[in-house]
């Protein structure tokens, strides 16, 4: 197992997958913390990642500025994004942290830590222009953009399965893995 492994989580509706996916990538690190920005609240209730994590330790849901775990600053490891949405997306590229979630992820960016973003929005906000902007700047970042994928006649987040492998390949690249 690898350091630390930030799971954040936006208001894209696909955010009712995370709890599952939280249970899969805390075997991947050895501190797993999950942060919901506060659309993300409106989607998934906090108490289903802490009923995901059972009783391992070192997986925490931090939902204040005030949470040991994050104080002084977060502490290096990496980044997963997932579900990110289109405001979320947006406002990461124009460098805008308005809530706790966006500042983590906004200082991870800062310090060049590993960050993965998957995108979770319908055909209508992947067509928008704007969208196009904001991941070519988050790319030319360092940021690692991940395109919704197609599912039936809709667009929706990547696969729970990629997510886990994108997490551990940012993990082990963090860490200067193979």
């Amino acid at each position: 197992m690898l350091d630390y492994l930030y799971l954040i989580v936006t208001g894209a509706g696909t955010a009712r997958e995370c709890p599952a996916l939280a249970g899969r990538l805390m075997l991947l690190a050895e501190h797993l913390t999950v942060v919901l920005t506060p659309n993300a609240e409106r989607i998934v209730a906090p108490r289903e990642f802490t009923l995901a994590f059972g009783d391992r330790p070192g997986c925490r849901l931090v939902e204040s500025y005030f949470d040991v775990a994050i104080l002084p600053r977060p502490p290096h490891g990496a980044v997963l994004v997932a579900p990110c949405s289109f405001a979320s997306l947006n406002k990461l590229a124009a460098g805008i942290a308005d809530n706790l979630a966006l500042s983590i992820v906004s200082e991870a960016i800062g310090r060049r830590t590993p960050v993965a973003v998957a995108v979770s929005v319908n055909q209508s906000l992947w067509d928008h222009p704007i969208t196009a902007e904001s991941v070519a700047r988050l790319r030319g970042w360092g940021v690692r953009v991940h395109e919704p994928r197609a599912l039936d006649d809709r667009l929706t987040m990547a696969s729970p399965d990629f997510l886990v492998d994108e997490a551990r390949s940012i993990l082990l690249g963090a860490h200067g893995g193979p």
